[in-house]
């Protein structure tokens, strides 16, 4: 299975969106160089205040951008980096991905996923109503959709650029699916 990363964003700062960048920098353990979700321990600003010593599972965050398309068909027009997504991704199924997936991305930078991306009220701040398209129950089962994306750690290093490629290595069957992280 091979996609390809369409862009790549970082802020040294806490805000929602992210610029788009020309490359960006992944260090083993940590995340995006320079990002201010990079880090050992969680670095969301709202878990820092109720787990600040717990893991960080949310080093890089991952968008697929087929997401733009369907959310331009509802009305909303967003663009790579506007959800606060690291890496967006075109032609990979990231929802779809078990824990513990490995994306190789580009030539030598690999993230191990993690689980699903929360979305969070500041959502419908950036966009009134948002929030209801990119999480939603079902009424039927009780069962949680969570399409913003996934998270994920990183494994090896590496710079990541646009047009980079993205090759999915699955972990050992059985397959875990994605949780919220």
């Amino acid at each position: 299975m091979m996609g390809r990363v369409t862009a790549v964003s970082s802020k040294g700062t806490y805000s929602f969106s992210k610029p788009n960048r020309e490359a960006i920098t992944l260090l083993p353990g940590l995340g995006v160089q320079g990002d201010v979700h990079a880090g050992t321990t969680i670095r969301h600003q709202f878990r820092m205040t109720y787990e600040p010593d717990l893991p960080n599972l949310r080093q890089v965050h991952l968008m697929h951008e087929e997401l733009f398309d369907e959310l331009a068909l509802k009305g909303f027009a967003i663009a790579a980096g506007q959800l606060g997504e690291n890496i967006t991704t075109r032609g990979v199924d990231l929802l779809g991905l078990p824990e513990g997936a490995l994306l190789h991305l580009g030539t030598d930078a690999v993230v191990e996923v993690t689980g699903l991306r929360n979305p969070c009220a500041k959502i419908n701040e950036f966009r009134p109503g948002l929030l209801g398209e990119v999480f939603a129950m079902d009424p039927a089962s009780g069962d949680f959709t969570f399409k913003s994306g996934i998270m994920a750690v990183v494994r090896r290093g590496g710079p990541v650029c646009p047009d980079d490629s993205v090759r999915i290595e699955l972990p050992p069957a059985p397959h875990r699916p994605l949780e919220r992280v």
